[in-house]
């Protein structure tokens, strides 16, 4: 008899996995085909062109894991943890981090910024409370907020945004985060004049979209997952925790959907996910004034320990522009 096309498609999955011929032949007896027809519907889906082609790809899907494994190993070697710096030049920043695909701490970077006073959130109230603003909200009642985030756009004023974070205590419920494009509003424009030079660092006139503001109470979280730009995350007020995981590990963090991973790696459950185990997870606390770069395509996931104000980078000034992972997603 001939095989369902959900039997077909079974049978070359598992082909294209690995899986070896006399135990697909098995689990088909098992499923009530004769053992003879078995053998045979088996090695007929492996005739298959779509599955001989198949396996030439995946053949060098294994050789690039094999080589990620290869630079996994030597960065353990290295014992390579993320560097806490300060007085590190453009031209040091550039060659011993960006190029190099290291994450690092710049401990000075924001020093003498008007923003560290100025993106306090009493001040925003001050200067800018009856602005509205759009935020994300109902985010605790919401398990896929950060796949689906357009169900929890809300709008308000910044004001009665600001009076929620300082006396609502700890929540993921509330955040305002670079999905809302506060700064591209033009009540808030102004707020870019707070931003410094920093030639090597950051493009002069990034385009719109290059510079984003979030701003949440203790409590906030955001899963782990890559960017597909190269990010200079910089801490205004209050501070928050990362986890990191190299880039080059992408096959241990069980990548869900798009950048987005399945693993919370502030407590893995190692169980779903036993491959977590063998990732080498950088975790740092990030203050006022400091700026964490993250490389592209690190995975990094993000706690607020404290009512936070937090701006990112993505245009950086680097010769031939940031470099971007172009993801299938």
């Amino acid at each position: 008899m001939a095989l369902s096309p959900a039997w077909d498609a079974w049978l070359s999955e598992n082909l294209l996995r690995g899986v070896a011929a006399e135990a697909l032949a098995r689990t088909l007896v098992a499923g009530g085909v004769a053992p003879e027809e078995a053998r045979s519907e088996v090695a007929r889906a492996g005739r298959h062109p779509a599955v001989e082609a198949g396996a030439r790809h995946v053949a060098l899907r294994a050789e690039v894991a094999s080589l990620l494994e290869v630079r996994s190993a030597l960065h353990a070697q290295a014992r390579a943890g993320v560097e806490r710096r300060r007085g590190v030049s453009a031209g040091e920043f550039q060659a011993r981090y960006y190029r190099a695909h290291r994450p690092v701490v710049l401990e000075d970077f924001l020093e003498g910024w008007p923003l560290l006073e100025r993106w306090r959130p009493e001040a925003l109230a001050r200067e800018l409370g009856d602005v509205e603003v759009e935020v994300m909200a109902g985010r605790d009642t919401r398990a896929d907020h950060d796949l689906s985030p357009d169900g929890c756009r809300t709008v308000m004023r910044l004001a009665d945004f600001l009076h929620r974070l300082e006396h609502g205590g700890p929540t993921n419920d509330l955040y305002l985060t670079a999905r809302n494009f506060a700064l591209e509003r033009p009540e808030l424009r102004r707020l870019l004049d707070d931003v410094q030079p920093a030639p090597g660092f950051l493009q002069p006139q990034p385009p719109p979209g290059g510079i984003k503001l979030w701003v949440g109470p203790a409590g906030t979280r955001t899963a782990l997952h890559h960017d597909v730009d190269s990010v200079l995350f910089c801490q205004v007020h209050g501070r928050k925790r990362f986890w990191l995981i190299p880039s080059f590990e992408t096959p241990r963090v069980y990548n869900r959907e798009h950048v987005w991973s399945a693993v919370d790696a502030a407590a893995p459950d190692l169980a779903r996910f036993p491959g977590f185990a063998t990732a080498h997870v950088h975790e740092v606390v990030l203050g006022p004034g400091e700026m964490l770069f993250i490389p592209v395509g690190w995975w990094h996931q993000v706690h607020a320990l404290d009512v936070s104000v937090s701006v990112t980078f993505q245009s950086l000034d680097v010769p031939g522009g940031n470099a971007r992972w172009h993801t299938s997603g």
